[in-house]
């Protein structure tokens, strides 16, 4: 898969050895590569359809539903034990949703309407209440040309967050902070002198920035960008190990960086960048780098199963220490992907491993996200392999969701509730003369408990014909035959939710 050609949806499950589930003891780091493959991400456009990759061949065809145009993934999981509450919000790629709201068995809550591009999708704190966020656009590449949407607890969206200075918002990064900004990413291109790397004097390259922007009014107010505080020479990547990124021309830009996360960390911002293999602490008012962590210029020293390669999701802890997603190895060498956890003492500038988290040989070469939960749990997506697993604080995985598209960006577990200004949904299909076969869903839709059917021989002459306990995403029922229906969605206590317009059958 090259990193210069987009493939919507597209992803790889790695076959790596199996591992014992749960802490693993040894972490060993494999030789790296220089040639890592590129992120899918999503298109808001249509884009052709790719020759299918091992893991959407294998995949079953899309869930569909009678009720509502809308499809999902048939995403199957297993648990040993309760997980954390909360729903599960991911990005399935290649089948389904691209942005999908399930609960532990994997039904659909919430599948993106629009079949718009989504990235990152969660749930986030605005001005103290709740909401949901996502990255949308179009992916380049390997990165993406976007803006973030926040939206209430009813899918109004209430803010898009835009880039400033002129570039455009990347997939990797939409994070909303305390104080009313929001972290955003960008890969805009520039000329740039390569021959340091064995490339072009007169040649192209994405400079990666970092901008803090203010949500309600567009101001930038940071806007970090890689190449003044990181040598070329530290990626490990070299142009001409690829053609069509060999920075030969704007549209070949080669992309020595690859920032994929920021993280906001008091005064500072914690910074990946996936090519050069090194997290950056960045002082958030005047950009300086106060220090790095791995990679060709590491200002800490690494301790025994510390190491880490092509990572994603570096995020600061409330006890001091880092956590990321360490994809941990690439096309062409062995391992397996891992939730990692680091203690950090930045006086000595000592990294140690305080905790692992790899279950049945999961390998992301790209993508992934590490979440830590308020039970005391942690959630790993694993990038590229489409998978979901919960793990007690010891290491023990209690829970997994699998076939989650071809690959999710990153993976959430997050208390949701939400009732769309939208109707229900309905269909009847007529039966054997005397039922017929009606079909209730409502996209979106937290707190529907049962629902209640009203049949008629005219729109404006309905009477109730039964009232039935939700099941899954759609709710199917066979009920007495008649010339108009429609619904209603109750609560836990009986409470009416909405009511669906009157269909004709």
């Amino acid at each position: 898969m090259s990193r210069r050609r987009f493939l919507h949806g597209a992803g790889l499950v790695g076959t790596g050895a199996l591992v014992t589930a749960g802490i693993s003891k040894a972490g060993l780091l494999p030789a790296l590569a220089t040639a890592p493959r590129s992120e899918p991400g999503p298109s808001a456009q249509p884009t052709p359809a790719p020759s299918p990759t091992a893991a959407q061949a294998s995949a079953p065809p899309d869930r569909t539903f009678l009720s509502t145009h809308l499809t999902a993934p048939h995403v199957t999981s297993w648990a040993t034990a309760a997980p954390a509450s909360g729903l599960l919000f991911t990005g399935p790629m290649g089948h389904g949703s691209n942005g999908l709201i399930m609960n532990d068995a994997g039904e659909p809550v919430w599948m993106e309407p629009t079949g718009a591009g989504v990235m990152d999708l969660r749930v986030q704190t605005f001005e103290g209440r709740p909401v949901l966020t996502f990255w949308t656009g179009t992916g380049i590449g390997g990165h993406g040309l976007g803006k973030g949407v926040v939206m209430d607890s009813a899918y109004r969206t209430i803010h898009e967050v835009q880039a400033g200075n002129g570039i455009q918002a990347d997939l990797h990064e939409f994070t909303l902070t305390s104080n009313g900004t929001a972290l955003l990413t960008s890969y805009p291109t520039i000329q740039q002198d390569l021959s340091a790397l064995g490339g072009p004097a007169a040649g192209y390259m994405y400079n990666c920035h970092v901008q803090e922007v203010d949500v309600r009014t567009g101001a930038v107010l940071l806007d970090w960008n890689a190449q003044e505080h990181i040598p070329l020479t530290d990626s490990y990547l070299r142009p001409q190990e690829d053609p069509n990124s060999d920075g030969s021309t704007a549209a070949k830009a080669f992309d020595p960086y690859h920032l994929n996360s920021v993280d906001a960390d008091g005064g500072t911002l914690l910074i990946s960048a996936r090519h050069t293999h090194t997290l950056y602490l960045v002082d958030r008012t005047t950009g300086a780098v106060r220090w790095r962590m791995g990679g060709k210029q590491s200002d800490f020293t690494l301790g025994p199963d510390a190491g880490f390669a092509w990572q994603h999701d570096a995020r600061r802890q409330a006890d001091g220490s880092i956590s990321m997603f360490d994809n941990h190895y690439d096309a062409g060498t062995t391992g397996t992907s891992r939730g990692l956890v680091l203690n950090v003492n930045e006086t000595a500038r000592t990294a140690t491993l305080q905790r692992q988290f790899n279950h049945a040989g999961h390998r992301g070469n790209a993508m992934g996200s590490v979440q830590f939960l308020p039970n005391g749990n942690v959630l790993v997506g694993w990038g590229t392999d489409p998978a979901v697993t919960e793990f007690t604080a010891d290491g023990t995985a209690v829970y997994e969701a699998s076939r989650v598209g071809t690959g999710s960006y990153r993976a959430y577990r997050s208390p949701w509730t939400a009732q769309p200004e939208t109707l229900p949904d309905l269909t009847a299909v007529p039966g054997n003369g005397s039922t017929m076969q009606v079909y209730a869903s409502w996209n979106g839709a937290t707190e529907i408990n049962k629902w209640r059917f009203f049949t008629g021989p005219t729109a404006g002459e309905l009477s109730e014909a039964g009232t039935f306990p939700k099941h899954g995403f759609e709710t199917s029922m066979a009920i007495a035959a008649a010339q108009y229906v429609a619904v209603q969605a109750l609560d836990k206590n009986g409470n009416l939710l909405a009511t669906s317009a009157t269909i004709a059958v």
